[in-house]
């Protein structure tokens, strides 16, 4: 089973019309987007976050009842509002945030329980939470947890720098918990941000997938790597993307030995990644355009004619 721990919150996407934004709540979070990403493509998921005692955070929990995840575990807070990410889309489909999340209630997670840790392969782990002490001792304690029963940690890093004071200590802060990780994901411009050398050195022994947009991903692990191109295909919301790619990453990871994967294995597991995520751009928001496995496979097929 892949658990899936941290921010579950409300993507606001904005459109302006006449003069006037408007926006559209969509249901979003880097890791609530993974275990629902997975959920479909076929993995046992369990997703654990915390939302506000208000409307949109009651939407947010009606919405994941009906995932048909495995195990849910959502706190309403009733002192803390749900973090809101309102998003822009430029006429290619990239986005920008600006989060609206002070003293919300994503950080404000519950400690996942013992006996949903013994159920899981992989503990998948998002970084919204970074940005608090709180959510630091949070992930080390959870990491520690799971270390004892041999349980994989996923984390995507998905660096947000306008959520910390400035971009240094964002970087000191995430410092202090890649090395917990056994599997991580970067984009493209997130190694630039931490440096070649310090993914080559300090990270050798995890296992490194970095997306790099239109030209697909790779991955590195020790002394080995590989590399696969994407699909093309008509963008037009990338919101997410990365997330569908990593959802596809964790649910073959999941069903593989780890202790024995092979080099075509994780290229394999690229290529399938690559069309979860490209796919994933053809609508607008994380979640409501997901792929399901048979449009992925069909793509996938199509990808090697």
């Amino acid at each position: 089973m892949i658990v899936c721990v941290g921010e579950i919150l409300a993507d606001m996407i904005g459109e302006e019309k006449n003069g006037s934004i408007t926006y559209e709540q969509k249901a979003g979070g880097a890791p609530f987007n993974v275990a629902c990403a997975a959920k479909l493509f076929g993995a046992k998921v369990a997703f654990v976050g915390s939302v506000g005692d208000d409307i949109i955070g009651k939407s947010l929990v009606s919405f994941a009842k009906k995932r048909g995840f495995d195990r849910l575990y959502i706190d309403e807070n009733e002192n803390r509002n749900t973090t809101l990410a309102f998003v822009a889309l430029d006429s290619h489909g990239e986005r920008s945030f600006c989060f609206f999340r002070k003293n919300t209630a994503d950080a404000y997670i519950k400690n996942p329980s013992a006996t949903l840790l013994k159920t899981a392969n992989i503990i998948h782990i998002g970084s919204l939470m970074t940005s608090e002490k709180r959510g630091v001792r949070f992930i080390q304690k959870l990491a520690e947890r799971a270390k004892r029963r041999n349980v994989k940690i996923s984390f995507d890093v998905n660096f947000r720098s306008d959520i910390f004071k400035n971009e240094r200590e964002a970087v000191k802060t995430y410092k202090q918990i890649l090395p917990l990780a056994d599997i991580i994901k970067f984009s493209e411009d997130e190694t630039e941000i931490f440096g070649a050398r310090y993914i080559e050195r300090e990270l050798k022994d995890k296992l490194v997938f970095v997306t790099l947009g239109s030209k697909g991903s790779r991955w590195a692990w020790k002394d080995r790597s590989g590399y696969a191109p994407t699909v093309k295909v008509k963008c037009v919301d990338t919101t997410g993307a990365g997330d569908a790619f990593y959802a596809g990453v964790l649910y073959k990871l999941d069903q593989a030995d780890m202790s024995t994967i092979t080099d075509d294995e994780l290229n394999e597991i690229l290529r399938f990644a690559n069309v979860c995520g490209a796919l994933n751009t053809l609508g607008k928001g994380a979640i409501d355009c997901l792929p399901t496995i048979e449009q992925i496979q069909t793509r996938l097929n199509g990808s090697q004619d």
